[in-house]
C-alpha cells in the first residue's frame, strides 16, 4: 500500500491539503496517508522548520504531498530557522532536481487571466525548473568591502552534470508532448548561461525529434504575455523557473491554479508535489483559498510516483468541468468556499 506523506505546513496549505486528500479518498485507490509538521508548524513543534521525524517520513514515503510554509511570526528568526528553508530542505535531502511546473488555461477562466481572452486560451507549457542549485543552494554570505560598506553575495553556479540532467528531462517532456523545447539563460552576460547553453546544444543531437531554441529570460519573460501560445516545454535554472512560473500563473488566471511536482527521476521515484502558491497568512483559516493547485498537484502525484495515469487524468477533468461549470474563489472572482470548490471537483468524478 503506498504511503502518502502529509505535511500542510502553514497558513492555507492545511485547507488546500484536506481538499486534495477528499479527492485522492474519492478515487478509491488504495492509499495509507500519515501527517508530520514543517514550516512554522515544525518550529513550533520541535525547534525547527524540517524536524528530524518529518524528514525521516519524507524519505520514506512513496510521495510527498506538501501544502505551503511561511509565517510572518517567524520572520525574525535566524534564517536557517524560518519556515521556508523547511522546503530548501527537503528539495536537497531527497535530491529532487527537476520541477515541472504545468501552466495551461482552463476554459470559462479567460476573463481571470491578465491577457486578453485570445492570448490566454493559447497557454499550454510546461515549465522544467532545475531546483537544487544555482544562487539559492550557491555560496552566500555577508562581508566588507575595502571602504567599509555592508555587501551581501550569493554565488550562480552549475556544473555540466547539474545542466546536462535537468536539459535531459526538459527533452524528454517536450518529446512527450508537441516537440518543441526552449531553453532560457542569460547567455550574453553570465558565464553560468554560457555553459548552460552549451551543455544544452551538445544534448540536443540525442533528441532529433525535438526543436530546440533558445531564449535570453528578459526576452521570455516578455514572449510569456505576448504570446504564450509559442511555447510548449521551457527548461531554464532554478532562479529564472522561479520567477518565469509564477508569471506564468497570472497568465492562466490565479497562483491558486497551478500545481507543481519536483521529482529527482522521471517517474516511479518519491516525488515532493505541491501548489506553487504561498501560505497566504491574510486569509488562513477563513475558508478563501483555491484549492485546485493542490489537487492537480495530487494528479502530478499519481502520475510521477505511483504511476495512476488514469486517475491522474480523472482528477484533471473534474477540476477542468468545476472551472467550466463557474466554481470560483475570490481569487478568481467568485465567493465559495475552499471546501465547496472541492465538493464541485468530487461532483465531476
Amino acid at each position: 500500500m503506498p504511503l502518502i506523506a502529509l505535511l500542510p505546513g502553514d497558513g492555507i496549505g492545511p485547507e488546500v491539503v484536506t481538499q486534495a486528500r477528499r479527492v485522492l479518498d474519492a478515487l478509491g485507490l488504495d492509499l495509507s496517508y500519515q501527517e508530520a509538521p514543517v514550516g512554522g508548524a515544525g518550529y513550533e513543534a520541535a525547534g525547527h522548520p524540517l524536524p528530524p521525524a518529518t524528514l525521516d517520513l519524507a524519505m520514506r514515503a512513496d510521495a510527498i504531498l506538501f501544502g505551503a510554509v511561511g509565517d510572518p511570526r517567524f520572520d525574525n528568526l535566524d534564517r536557517a530557522l524560518r519556515p521556508e528553508q523547511a522546503i530548501l530542505g527537503l528539495r536537497k535531502a531527497m535530491g529532487t532536481f527537476a520541477n515541472l511546473r504545468p501552466a495551461k488555461g482552463f476554459p470559462g477562466l479567460e476573463d481571470a487571466s491578465a491577457l486578453r481572452p485570445e492570448v490566454a486560451r493559447a497557454l499550454d507549457l510546461v515549465i522544467v525548473r532545475e531546483l537544487t542549485g544555482d544562487v539559492y543552494f550557491g555560496e552566500k554570505g555577508r562581508r566588507e568591502t575595502a571602504d567599509g560598506l555592508r555587501q551581501g553575495y550569493d554565488v550562480m553556479a552549475y556544473d555540466e552534470g547539474e545542466v546536462r540532467r535537468i536539459a535531459t528531462v526538459g527533452f524528454e517532456m517536450a518529446k512527450r508532448r508537441q516537440g518543441k523545447l526552449c531553453s532560457v539563460d542569460k547567455a550574453n552576460v553570465l558565464e553560468t548561461s554560457q555553459l548552460w547553453r552549451d551543455v544544452v546544444n551538445e544534448l540536443a543531437g540525442d533528441y532529433p525529434e525535438v526543436t530546440l531554441t533558445h531564449m535570453y529570460v528578459d526576452n521570455a519573460a516578455m514572449q510569456l504575455v505576448r504570446a504564450p501560445g509559442q511555447f510548449d516545454v521551457i527548461v531554464t535554472g532554478n532562479l529564472f523557473g522561479d520567477i518565469l512560473s509564477d508569471q506564468a500563473s497570472m497568465c492562466a488566471g490565479s497562483i491558486g491554479m497551478l500545481a507543481s511536482a519536483s521529482l529527482r527521476e522521471w517517474a516511479g521515484a518519491n516525488g515532493l508535489y505541491e501548489p506553487i502558491h504561498g501560505s497566504a497568512p491574510d486569509i488562513a483559516g477563513q475558508g478563501k483559498a483555491n484549492p485546485c493547485a493542490a489537487i492537480l498537484s495530487a494528479a502530478m502525484m499519481l502520475r510521477h510516483s505511483l504511476g495512476q495515469e488514469d486517475a491522474a487524468l480523472r482528477v484533471e477533468a473534474a477540476v477542468a468541468k468545476a472551472i467550466a461549470g463557474g466554481a470560483r474563489t475570490a481569487d478568481l472572482g467568485g465567493s465559495l468556499s475552499t471546501t465547496a470548490i472541492a465538493d464541485a471537483v468530487l461532483a465531476g468524478l
